[in-house]
């Protein structure tokens, strides 16, 4: 625990069996009481590779219900659990885990109710290995975002977030998509309830094992944040009355 506020890990996992316990094995225990997995119908031996590693809390999902799908279960359960500070981390190693005690420590300290693993803060998403068009998407997309919904983040895409119970709570992620862009509704969703968010720089790693979405997936992934975007814009505007919002 930091300053008594208990710390929940949620690893949303798909075909992780590879990169599983190297990620497990970077969680700092000394400061984390809880590890939840919720494994979204992998075809692999994700399941059996956490119960070896000693992971307690397996959420396991009998049809692929998606990348929001996942964190709905994850942040559930963590909330069913008590905690204070969830944290999702993907288990697939390309973020590192020792950036959790920072992250943490900002929430803990009442800095921010929300941080962001910023891979794009820094060099470390080119040097990690980032393809070029993933970086320079990555980079105009935010721009349009920033510019629609007037913030100044780094970056919308990280997979790598620590939430504020209270945060969770107070926001309607129930209401969100299960494919990618759940990440971006969320956001927006924490914007508009009038949270800050701050951002960490964090090294990332890109190799086979790594999940990732393919072309075709990135380009309906980059129209949903802009629709996201716009919707959000509208609705701050009350031009419409977006249910995610509500």
């Amino acid at each position: 625990m930091i300053f008594n506020k208990k710390i929940v890990v949620v690893l949303p996992a798909y075909n992780a069996a590879a990169t599983l316990e190297k990620t497990y094995s970077e969680i700092p225990f000394d400061l984390v009481d809880e590890v939840v997995l919720v494994d979204d119908a992998s075809r692999d031996n994700t399941i059996e590779v956490a119960r070896e590693v000693g992971i307690k809390h397996i959420v396991s999902h009998e049809k692929n219900k998606g990348y929001g799908g996942n964190q709905k279960s994850c942040y559930q359960k963590a909330l069913e659990l008590g905690a204070d500070i969830v944290i999702m981390l993907h288990p697939d190693y390309q973020y590192t885990p020792r950036l959790i005690p920072v992250m943490s420590y900002m929430i803990a300290s009442e800095l921010y109710p929300v941080v962001l693993a910023s891979r794009i803060l820094g060099n470390g998403a080119l040097r990690g290995g980032m393809p070029l068009y993933k970086y320079v998407a990555n980079r105009v997309l935010t721009f349009m975002q920033n510019l629609v919904i007037n913030q100044k983040l780094s970056e919308y895409h990280t997979g790598y977030r620590a939430f504020s119970a209270d945060v969770l709570r107070n926001i309607n992620f129930e209401e969100n998509s299960d494919d990618f862009v759940f990440d971006n509704q969320m956001l927006c969703q924490i914007f508009n309830k009038g949270y800050e968010i701050g951002e960490v720089t964090c090294p990332t790693k890109y190799f086979k094992e790594a999940s990732s979405i393919n072309f075709r997936r990135s380009v309906i992934y980059g129209l949903g944040c802009l629709e996201t975007s716009v919707k959000y814009f509208l609705h701050r505007k009350n031009v419409i009355n977006e249910k995610i919002f509500r």
